[in-house]
């Protein structure tokens, strides 16, 4: 199979000196843009990359004309235990390839496509059916397509069990010595940040970077202001590059039960702004963030009004 390489492609540490020189910006949501887009509940969103793959291009080419340096391959979801319990047919290994590939058509120089993974489905055990090893296994399988495609850096995400992520690692670690960036999901408690498993962001990260991660942090289940208090936390407990990409606000169901984000593009902005002055490196959007605020934060990056 022919290993497709971008221009970003030049070295598999080119991505960091990337992020230590200037930091370095993500895209934001798909599945919220998919939404817009007419796909349906029922649906895997990574289908679209065989059904509707111009669909699927257009939002990672107005993500990089936005400001994007990375856009994540739409392949969160392409394990082979999350698509058997969807009831998928299609091939694992095509929809992983597919959605690299379709990233890289539009990826320019100095642009970079992210190999996203780490949905299962299911939890892990004694909470779920699927034991640590199977894990390690299925996300190693994922990987190594994502790793044949030439993925400039593995983003393993949203993750709310520690488990998950480590075994996401050590899988991505079996077939892969490129960059791995991970983020868990937390809860603003009484007693502050935890994922629903009860883990605190400092031991968190530590347990992450130990593990092989290139960059840590959080992303998703908050607002981009709460966000800001997660992101100090993460950043005072490790050495490494941070990785911190909120939501929009919470979700709120509007006028004929649509569900919006409330934060336009100036807010988040402005919280972003102050994650960075905290020495955050990397940042970008969750949950109903769109090119607009990407776009929005590279007017920000241009004016160097971030001083990390």
């Amino acid at each position: 199979m022919e290993n497709i390489q971008g221009e970003g492609e030049q070295s598999g540490m080119d991505i960091l000196e990337k992020v230590r020189k200037e930091g370095l910006i993500f895209d934001g949501a798909m599945g919220s843009i998919l939404i817009s887009k007419g796909i349906t509940g029922v649906e895997a969103p990574e289908l679209w990359n065989l059904k509707h793959p111009d669909v699927i291009m257009e939002i990672h080419r107005a993500y990089y004309d936005a400001g994007s340096d990375v856009a994540s391959a739409n392949t969160y979801g392409v394990s082979a235990i999350k698509l058997k319990k969807m009831g998928v047919t299609q091939s694992v290994e095509d929809v992983n390839r597919a959605g690299v590939r379709i990233a890289r058509e539009v990826c320019g120089k100095g642009q970079y496509v992210a190999g996203e993974l780490v949905s299962l489905g299911d939890m892990l055990e004694p909470a779920g059916p699927v034991s640590f090893d199977e894990a390690v296994d299925c996300f190693a399988q994922q990987a190594g397509f994502l790793e044949d495609e030439g993925v400039d850096v593995f983003l393993i995400e949203t993750i709310f069990d520690i488990n998950i992520g480590l075994a996401a690692i050590k899988a991505v670690r079996s077939v892969s010595e490129k960059p791995v960036f991970c983020s868990l999901t937390f809860k603003k408690m009484k007693k502050g940040f935890f994922t629903i498993f009860g883990n605190n962001p400092e031991d968190s990260m530590k347990s992450l970077v130990d593990a092989g991660a290139s960059a840590v942090g959080a992303n998703c289940s908050m607002g981009s202001q709460t966000m800001i208090d997660l992101a100090h936390e993460i950043k005072k407990s490790v050495d490494v590059p941070v990785i911190i990409q909120p939501n929009a606000g919470m979700p709120k169901t509007g006028k004929d039960n649509v569900v919006f984000y409330p934060e336009d593009e100036i807010f988040f902005a402005d919280s972003i702004k102050k994650i960075r002055e905290l020495g955050v490196e990397i940042v970008g959007g969750c949950c109903g963030t769109t090119p607009e605020y990407i776009k929005r934060l590279k007017k920000l990056f241009k004016k160097k009004e971030y001083h990390t």
